[in-house]
């Protein structure tokens, strides 16, 4: 099965749009954890417990688990998953760019070390260093196109041949995608932006971070990033959920914030046309 097509199962299965980033810090985890053996597997596994009726991915970052000494609780983490969730797929947040040797050792480390079904990655070296990735035929690629920070038009925003570098990044990614299972990173406060991105590659699935604590609004994003199946988005949201509360009921508050997302962007897509 190619990424695409799991995506649209989950999609469906799900009746969700909404990725849960997984960022963990120590001093954010609730006071009753931080003492604990492994508390950002700890963490990390009710947060998944209780979002899991509610969304179509994970998205773990790995900075957060690797500055902490913690690679073994991020891995632990998405075996985890893969394991009570099959259906829900795991992408490994890690933008990783780099080429030769290094560029498969880091894509073997996304998929056969942390076992991930998919990883960001930085397209800015050209194909050779997105190659070794796209050899994973059933694992998703997720390429960096129109991003969500503020600074990111210096690059990305340079005009080369008539269109915005972002544009051309989307149209080259559509011509290497031969397995159906790219993505493109498109940023949730440049909507505008991801109606362009949408336009260059019809129906591939868009990963869209910076809904709520970067300003991204669901509506606008729905408007111009909606497949025409009223699908093909994963709309990624990290602090909103994990953090929604800081004590023993911790989990049960990313609950309510990550059924909270999904239901305001369903009943977008309802009024829309779309089929609950």
């Amino acid at each position: 099965m190619s990424f695409h097509q799991r995506l649209q199962d989950v999609w469906q299965t799900q009746n969700s749009l909404v990725c849960v980033g997984i960022d963990p810090e120590l001093e954010k985890l609730p006071a009753h954890l931080r003492a604990e053996k492994e508390p950002y597997l700890d963490f990390g596994i009710r947060i998944v417990d209780a979002t899991a009726p509610y969304v179509c991915a994970f998205k773990p970052q790995a900075a957060h688990f690797a500055a902490a000494g913690a690679e073994q609780q991020l891995a632990k983490l998405i075996g985890y998953i893969q394991d009570r969730y099959p259906l829900i797929p795991v992408i490994l947040d890690a933008k990783r760019g780099d080429v030769g040797s290094t560029a498969k050792l880091y894509a073997k480390e996304a998929f056969e070390r942390y076992g991930a079904d998919a990883v960001t990655v930085n397209p800015y070296l050209g194909h050779e260093s997105l190659a070794p990735y796209l050899q994973y035929a059933d694992r998703g690629v997720i390429v960096l196109c129109r991003t969500s920070n503020p600074g990111s038009d210096w690059i990305q925003g340079i005009q080369a041949g008539g269109k915005p570098l972002y544009l051309s990044v989307a149209q080259q990614v559509c011509e290497w995608d031969e397995n159906d299972q790219c993505m493109l990173v498109t940023g949730a406060t440049y909507p505008e932006e991801i109606g362009q991105v949408r336009a260059c590659v019809g129906a591939m699935p868009l990963l869209v971070p910076g809904i709520g604590a970067q300003g991204g609004e669901v509506e606008a994003v729905l408007q111009a990033g909606l497949d025409t199946n009223q699908a093909g988005l994963c709309i990624s949201s990290s602090r909103g959920i994990i953090y929604a509360g800081s004590g023993a009921d911790f989990a049960e508050r990313a609950a309510g914030a990550a059924k909270q997302l999904r239901d305001q962007i369903n009943d977008a897509r309802l009024s829309r046309g779309a089929t609950a």
